[in-house]
């Protein structure tokens, strides 16, 4: 069975790795929970089978606080190019100007 990874937002900073195996484990073995620095999400990976119902008993829901937002997380775009700004930038270059 293939895992999946979830998206959760809108966490307290306290919330710990074991606090978020325990609210998804009742969905399947929890693969691995990443909690990104002091940003208040994390990333949890569960089986895919399971990923409906993990989101729908954990979406909206009250932890630690704070109202959760869970869903199927996006993958990460690493294809940002150059920000539209071409490849070479500077503004061209030196030299004299001729009229």
């Amino acid at each position: 069975m293939a895992n999946k990874t979830l998206y959760v937002g809108n966490m307290s900073y306290d919330t710990t790795e074991e606090d978020l195996r325990r609210l998804f484990e009742p969905h399947g073995p929890v693969a691995e929970v990443r909690i990104i620095g002091n940003k208040g999400f994390a990333f949890v990976e569960i089986p895919e089978d399971n990923m409906a119902a993990a989101i729908e008993s954990a979406n909206g829901k009250e932890f630690g606080g704070r109202t959760l937002t869970v869903n199927e997380a996006r993958p990460r775009n690493n294809d940002r190019g150059n920000g539209g700004f071409g490849g070479r930038g500077g503004f061209g270059g030196g030299g004299r100007r001729r009229w």
